[in-house]
Order: C-alpha cells, then sequence, then structure tokens
C-alpha cells in the first residue's frame, strides 16, 4: 500500500512539474512590415492568430496622438484592440500615418501635413490593397476600425465611389470621430458601417454622427450610430480617468474636452464591434 500511495504522489508531483513548466499561451504571432504607397514606405505593425489563416482581418486607423506613444511602442489602447480582436479570430493592421512620414503627434497642428480626407484615406486604402494580396488573408472579409481623426478618415474611405470592385471592405467601425466634414457633403457609405460615440463627448459632436447617419437612411449601405450614455471621448481606452484637456500641453491629446474610460460603454463596444465585424 506505501509504495502504491509513494508511486500516486510521485505521478503527481511529475504532473505538476511538467504543468508547472509548460509554455503558458503564445503571444499573437506581430511583426513591423513596409507597404510600398506613394513613391514611399507606409509602416505597419501586423498581428494575427496562430496557424497559416486564411483569416479575416481589420485595418486600423489610429487618432491624432498617432499609433506610438515616447517609448515608440503601440499605444495601450492600440494594444488592447489587437490582443482582442486577435483573440477573436481576426489578423489587424496597424497602419503609422505618421511615424512613415517622420511626423510626431498632431492633435495640436492647424494645418496637418497628414489630412484625413486625403492621406489618411490613402494610407487606408493602400493597407487595404497589401492585406488583400497575402495568403494569410482572407480578401472577402477586410473591414475598417477606426478612433478619433482615423475614425474621420475612415469615414471618408468608406464613401460610396465609382469604380469600387474585387476585394473591397466588408464593414467599418468608427470611433468618436469628427462628423462635421463628412455630414456636410451628404455622407454615405458603400459597405456597413457602425459609429461608436459617448453622448456626452465634447472634443467631437455626437449630435454631428447621428445627423450625418440619419441623413444617410435610402441612399447608403446600412449605418448605425450608437451613442453611450455619460461617456466622454476616449470612452474605450481602459484605465483612463476622466479628465479634462483643457489647457493642457500634450501634443497627443485633443485641444479641449474631457477623455476617460466609461467601463459599462468600453464592455458594450468590445461585443458589439467583435458582432459588427462578423457580419
Amino acid at each position: 500500500m506505501r509504495a502504491r500511495s509513494f508511486a500516486l504522489a510521485a505521478s503527481f508531483a511529475a504532473a505538476s512539474l511538467a504543468l508547472a513548466m509548460s509554455p503558458a499561451p503564445a503571444a499573437p504571432s506581430e511583426q513591423q512590415v513596409d507597404i510600398r504607397h506613394q513613391g514611399g514606405l507606409l509602416h505597419a505593425v501586423v498581428a494575427k492568430p496562430d496557424g497559416a489563416g486564411p483569416f479575416p482581418v481589420v485595418i486600423a486607423a489610429h487618432d491624432c496622438g498617432g499609433l506610438q506613444g515616447r517609448a515608440a511602442q503601440v499605444r495601450s489602447r492600440y494594444r488592447d484592440w489587437t490582443d482582442y480582436l486577435v483573440k477573436a479570430g481576426y489578423a489587424v493592421v496597424l497602419s503609422d500615418s505618421y511615424g512613415s512620414r517622420d511626423l510626431g503627434p498632431q492633435c495640436r497642428m492647424k494645418a496637418s501635413p497628414v489630412r484625413a480626407s486625403h492621406e489618411r484615406v490613402a494610407d487606408l486604402q493602400a493597407s487595404r490593397q497589401w492585406a488583400a494580396e497575402q495568403p494569410w488573408v482572407q480578401a472577402s472579409r477586410i473591414s475598417l476600425i477606426g478612433w478619433g481623426e482615423g475614425a474621420e478618415a475612415l469615414l471618408w474611405a468608406v464613401r460610396q465611389h465609382r469604380g469600387e470592385r474585387g476585394n473591397d471592405l466588408r464593414s467599418a467601425i468608427a470611433f468618436y470621430p469628427d462628423c462635421k466634414p463628412s455630414s456636410a457633403l451628404a455622407w454615405s457609405a458603400r459597405v456597413p458601417t457602425l459609429v461608436l460615440m459617448g453622448a456626452d463627448d465634447d472634443v467631437n459632436s455626437p449630435s454631428a454622427c447621428r445627423q450625418m447617419v440619419d441623413d444617410a437612411k435610402g441612399r447608403s449601405a446600412f449605418a448605425r450610430f450608437v451613442a453611450y450614455p455619460r461617456a466622454m471621448h476616449a470612452f474605450d481606452q481602459a484605465n483612463i480617468a476622466v479628465q479634462s484637456v483643457d489647457g493642457r500641453s500634450d501634443a497627443d491629446l485633443p485641444e479641449r474636452g474631457h477623455i476617460g474610460t466609461n467601463v459599462k460603454a468600453r464592455s458594450d463596444a468590445l461585443k458589439r464591434v467583435v458582432k459588427w465585424l462578423a457580419r
């Protein structure tokens, strides 16, 4: 009996040791890529699930603060969303519109050389074209997601254009964009587009986005506007206390208004985004 007990104990100890020594779950496969674009290179970070694919892809457009922070690391908002989407089975392409042009944050620039309606749209188009050519990409399921100025660029990118054929976009998701320019030009979308904002956003106008989406009915692909009660700008960024940015000198923050996490809105947005992408 003692010998049997000892054998069982030894087996349990060996199993426990093997479990303790087993590797942790692998981080998303990630690499830096350069996309040829307008005679230059568009730098991007690509993350994808394990395996050969093909995977549906989400092309992500950063806000006016840029893709990377002071430590040359992808900012936490985009890192968190990338990890979440990869775990949900999506590959993510994060193009760096500012770093590729040797520029820093553009939030306080009165006239940025990288315009939401031009250069940033071209960056999204180049990223989409590059993604469609990769063997690990499910080319019929390429979508866009953007924040702030990146979301504004997204609204321009999904407008209806003649000649858009082939491997076009599947859907688009815009977090708290400036909708006034698009609304003034009778915006409509050629792919299903979801606009998510805090109802109390005082950086960009929720009412302008609601009006833009309402006005597009009947001449657009399905578009939906969601306003989260008591949520501010950047509500989806984790662990940010609600705070005013008025008078701050940070080049990567809006010039005015408030930013901060809304846990309830963030939780709903996480679920809503994956559901929208699965359309």
